[in-house]
């Protein structure tokens, strides 16, 4: 009797809803939306927003170092009396500070692509509508205008601080437009680098090593070695060596179409004809890159 009473009790306390099934029939948003997305959250990414606090940490140090150096010498050239110009130009910001660069695009590149292969959320991502291209869209143009920020940002600090200073305007302006399509060519080329270091291994750090190695690294052998051209008189060898790096590419292109003064020792950047030639490495090196990363996420199976 206890036993009925105790099966009918349980009958009575449940109850099965049928709620029956509904077709989502709102916005079908597509591939534009998602790529849209990807790219807005890997950028936000990029310095830590939407993250935690410990990730904001060093994208934030890098960019205030950035931005604090350039107010750092427009406040010395304001302060300089009879003082005409800045004392650096627009396109030698970038190539004294590209060691704050290459640590940023170590710190970075990785957390945006060696997650998702090291975690396999990429067959995530190709599930919806996206496709690969998207993705490497996204991701390229992502950290391309992380860069950009980056770099940029303290350049327009430069500009305003030198316009305030009542500095030439046309000369302040056409400096400042080279130099902004000189950081442009910089983030284009280091983001693709960057970007097929840290696809190449789902390990955070060997990404970040592989980085360091192929944008700062780099440069440093290869400066040194122009050192030693310069110093022993192998002056032609000096522009030829800058093929080498990177860093040392952005440079060359600049000196030799953007009017820039060469970094290199003595002086010694490409010209026009030598140009022609950095500017088809460095237009090689970010097809490549593409074209890496392509094939690369071609390999991620679903």
């Amino acid at each position: 009797m206890s036993t009925e009473t105790g099966a009918a009790t349980g009958s009575e306390t449940s109850r099965i809803h049928n709620i029956g099934y509904r077709a989502y029939d709102g916005p079908r948003l597509g591939r534009a939306y998602a790529r849209r997305s990807l790219y807005s959250q890997s950028l936000r990414g990029s310095f830590g927003l939407g993250r935690s606090a410990k990730s904001k940490v060093l994208p934030m140090l890098l960019f205030g170092v950035m931005c604090l150096v350039a107010a750092i010498l427009v406040a010395v050239a304001i302060a300089t009396p009879n003082a005409t110009k800045l004392p650096i130009q627009y396109t030698r910001f970038a190539i004294y500070l590209q060691a704050v660069i290459g640590l940023f695009i170590a710190a970075q590149a990785p957390q945006s692509v060696s997650r998702d292969l090291r975690f396999k959320s990429v067959p995530l991502y190709f599930s919806r509508p996206i496709e690969r291209t998207d993705y490497v869209l996204a991701k390229f143009a992502a950290m391309v205008s992380a860069l950009l920020v980056l770099t940029g940002a303290p350049l327009v600090i430069l500009y305003v601080g030198a316009l305030l200073g009542k500095f030439d305007f046309a000369d302040q302006t056409k400096w400042f437009a080279q130099g902004m399509v000189s950081v442009a060519l910089l983030s284009v080329l280091f983001a693709g680098l960057g970007l097929v270091m840290a696809a190449l291994t789902p390990r955070r750090g060997f990404g970040v090593a592989a980085v360091i190695a192929v944008l700062t690294i780099t440069f440093g052998a290869v400066s040194t070695i122009q050192g030693i051209a310069w110093s022993t008189g192998s002056t032609g060898a000096v522009p030829w060596l800058g093929l080498f790096s990177p860093i040392t590419l952005v440079d060359g292109v600049q000196t030799a179409f953007l009017g820039a003064t060469s970094a290199f020792p003595g002086g010694e950047g490409p010209g026009a004809g030598a140009g022609v030639v950095y500017l088809i490495v460095v237009l090689a090196l970010v097809a490549g890159s593409y074209a890496v990363l392509m094939r690369r996420y071609r390999r991620v199976g679903l």
